[in-house]
């Protein structure tokens, strides 16, 4: 049986208290797998431990227990070969949008001439709406152009995985959307594969393969992995007209509303 593109197995993270002694866990015995090119959500309420996982993920943080393989091999620190995105858009104040990306393509690819370094970072400012800024630096851009320029460079170093940590949560709602396109398109143009933290549920509909469902923290599990069956050529306009649509979001909500709090996981199986 093949394995999956990523595979997390027992997973679980716990901090010291003041003497040192392990605190309950955040979460504890997470297991999941994604396939190379999916796009995966995961929802919980706040202090289950998602940016946490997405972390150990990026190989920003340690598990405390548990494993996380990538493409055949354990991930240990961070790599290119994982792009994050995070809640605030981590530009270097001093760089254009074009020299902001171009610091992550050149890390990548050393050997390049600066004029291929400059094409490649312009085409994905480009892909992100950002033509027409590229000269700009961060404090003439908007938050949602702040946003794009860390999307593009994220995916301008082409990592294997992209790891995206609620980019849009600070944006109104009209520029939330237009960004939220613009990642459908590319993400389905390059068969990204994606792990991205959220809270909204519209916005998991409309870009994942499948829904992570966490219940509530601490000994935070994945409680429920949810398949996302409305067809691919997904628009955030006509979405809802699908008829599978409320039934999954209704299910969604349910779980967040009355479930995640009561969820009690299965005991573990007996070794054999």
């Amino acid at each position: 049986m093949s394995q999956p593109f990523l595979k997390i197995e027992g997973l679980s993270r716990h901090y010291p208290d003041a003497s040192g002694k392990p605190q309950t866990p955040v979460f504890e015995n997470v297991h999941f797998g994604i396939e190379r090119g999916e796009f995966v959500c995961i929802i919980g309420h706040s202090g289950c431990g998602k940016t946490t996982i997405l972390n150990v993920l990026a190989g920003l943080d340690e598990a405390s227990s548990g494993v996380v393989i990538m493409d055949g091999r354990e991930v240990r620190g961070p790599s290119l070969d994982r792009g994050v995105v995070f809640q605030s858009h981590a530009l270097l104040p001093w760089l254009t949008a074009l020299k902001n990306v171009e610091f992550g393509v050149r890390s990548r690819w050393p050997d390049w001439s600066r004029e291929q370094v400059e094409q490649h970072s312009a085409k994905y400012l480009e892909m992100v709406g950002l033509k027409h800024a590229l000269h700009r630096l961060p404090s003439e851009l908007s938050g949602g152009m702040k946003q794009r320029v860390g999307i593009a460079r994220a995916f301008a170093i082409q990592p294997k995985m992209l790891l995206l940590d609620e980019p849009f949560g600070a944006l109104d709602a009209l520029t939330r959307g237009t960004i939220q396109d613009e990642l459908l398109s590319i993400v389905q143009a390059t068969g990204q594969t994606v792990f991205m933290i959220t809270h909204d549920v519209d916005e998991a509909i409309l870009l994942a393969d499948k829904i992570l469902l966490m219940s509530n923290g601490p000994q935070a599990r994945i409680a429920e992995i949810v398949e996302i069956t409305l067809p691919r050529n997904r628009a955030r306009a006509t979405m809802h007209h699908d008829p599978q649509y409320y039934g999954i979001r209704n299910h969604l909500v349910d779980f967040l509303v009355n479930r995640s709090h009561d969820y009690v996981p299965l005991p573990e199986p007996e070794p054999v």
